[in-house]
């Protein structure tokens, strides 16, 4: 491998650790890091010593497109669950039993003020 190859093999290395640690963190960094990862994987393909090898007929030209590894997210992507009911608010019980007692009352209202005007 020459010097050229290792130092795109690097290239490719970091590239491919960014599109890892973007893929965890979620939002339109996890979006672009699908396409960083099939760049580090192109980047390998551009060694010197595979593109003479290549040229000779040594190596295949038939790869797959789309061929990068998958990549997993480096942590856990759902955060800390908060309970349902954790206590906070009033009991919906209480909530009901006073609408009702509200509209209730409303209605006996509208009632009594009808009958106070009465139409002939």
């Amino acid at each position: 491998m020459t010097a050229v190859d290792e130092k795109l093999d690097r290239a490719a290395d970091r590239l491919e650790a960014l599109a890892r640690r973007a893929a965890g963190e979620g939002g339109i960094k996890a979006k672009l890091a699908v396409p960083l990862a099939e760049d580090a994987d192109f980047l390998r393909k551009l060694k010197p010593s595979l593109i003479r090898a290549r040229a000779r007929g040594d190596l295949g030209t038939n790869g797959t497109p789309g061929s990068a590894r998958p990549l997993a997210p480096a942590g856990p992507q759902v955060g800390a669950r908060k309970r349902a009911n954790d206590g906070g608010g009033p009991n919906p019980f209480v909530i009901v039993a006073g609408a009702l007692f509200a509209g209730v009352v409303l209605a006996k209202w509208i009632d009594w003020r009808g009958h106070a005007h009465p139409r002939r």
